[in-house]
């Protein structure tokens, strides 16, 4: 491959990453609604997957300073979306759970994002879903191993 070829493909991977990135977001937005940031949705997400966490958990998931989930948590706590219960052996330990509200938020919201990816699948075939994932997970892995050896040049 040449230099040119590369910086083609370098540049065309870059812009296509965006706008997939930048558009996704915003679709996902609008299933949402004005109830919540989309970053306060993968909060409440990741919660309700995993039941219970802590902030630090909370940051070094979404690679973040501890301050930004802060304010995240903050926010949902004061909608009533978040239940926060000290640890009864170090009460410096917070742990965070979704309360009923945040469970019904939650759900509601994930029902729509869900019908959203859905009808983006289903423009797909089977095929080009396995094929795209086995890609995709691959990118994840070589990323993942390259943040965790910081070898970039």
């Amino acid at each position: 491959m040449t230099i040119t070829n590369i910086k083609e493909l370098v540049d065309s991977y870059i812009d296509v990453s965006f706008s997939v990135n930048t558009t996704a977001e915003s679709l996902v937005k609008e299933q949402i609604g004005s109830d919540l940031t989309n970053e306060q949705h993968y909060t409440l997400r990741y919660i309700n997957k995993v039941g219970s966490c802590t902030s630090t958990e909370l940051a070094e998931v979404f690679e973040v300073k501890k301050s930004a989930i802060t304010a995240i948590i903050n926010r949902l706590f004061e909608k009533g979306l978040i239940q926060r219960t000290r640890d009864e052996n170090d009460r410096r330990i917070v742990y965070l759970t979704l309360s009923n509200k945040g469970n019904e938020l939650f759900t509601k919201t994930e029902e729509r994002v869900q019908k959203l990816v859905e009808s983006i699948i289903g423009e797909f075939s089977e095929e080009e879903i396995v094929r795209f994932l086995k890609t995709y997970e691959k990118l994840n892995g070589i990323l993942q191993q390259i943040k965790n050896n910081r070898v970039v040049d």
